[in-house]
């Protein structure tokens, strides 16, 4: 599905808001804002953090509430955390082990997110009560993006 959204545009403004920040929440919150703004099928945007080994706890996040904790080995977030690869699930129901944290959600991009040392710090979750909702533009847009602003996140 194709979408219609500025990525040049949403790049130089999270560029620009977050130029030279390191603290990781305050990058989360910042991305999370423009993204689930400028995305017009992001009806859920957030980013669920590693807190403990092999679990993820909310972070901020835009829209109504989330799950507040994901094992890496339940769900399409789980899956990105466990696997470190980009989950972009076009129909939430055929994915095994699913979590339905919203009943309205029909499909879901999420992103691993590390730091320039290695550490994955969290992943990035979009849902959208849209099939289909995310193209492989906005994966090829996200990860480097997300590479970049969290590289000195501590």
């Amino acid at each position: 599905m194709a979408t219609e959204i500025d990525r040049p545009a949403i790049t130089a403004a999270i560029r620009a808001l977050t130029h030279g920040e390191t603290d990781t929440v305050a990058l989360m919150a910042t991305v999370v804002c423009e993204i689930h703004h400028a995305h017009p099928f992001a009806d859920w945007t957030g980013f669920y953090r590693v807190t403990a080994p092999d679990l993820l706890k909310i972070g901020p996040y835009q829209g109504g509430h989330g799950c507040l904790v994901i094992p890496f080995s339940r769900g399409v977030c789980g899956a990105a955390a466990r696997s470190g690869q980009i989950q972009n699930v076009s129909d939430v129901e055929a994915f095994p082990g699913h979590i339905a944290c919203s009943s309205s959600t029909r499909s879901e991009l999420v992103l691993p997110v590390w730091n320039g040392q290695g550490k994955l710090l969290g992943v990035l979750d979009l849902d959208s009560d849209t099939p289909t909702a995310f193209a492989t533009a906005d994966e090829d847009w996200l990860a480097p993006l997300l590479a970049e602003v969290f590289h000195d996140a501590v």
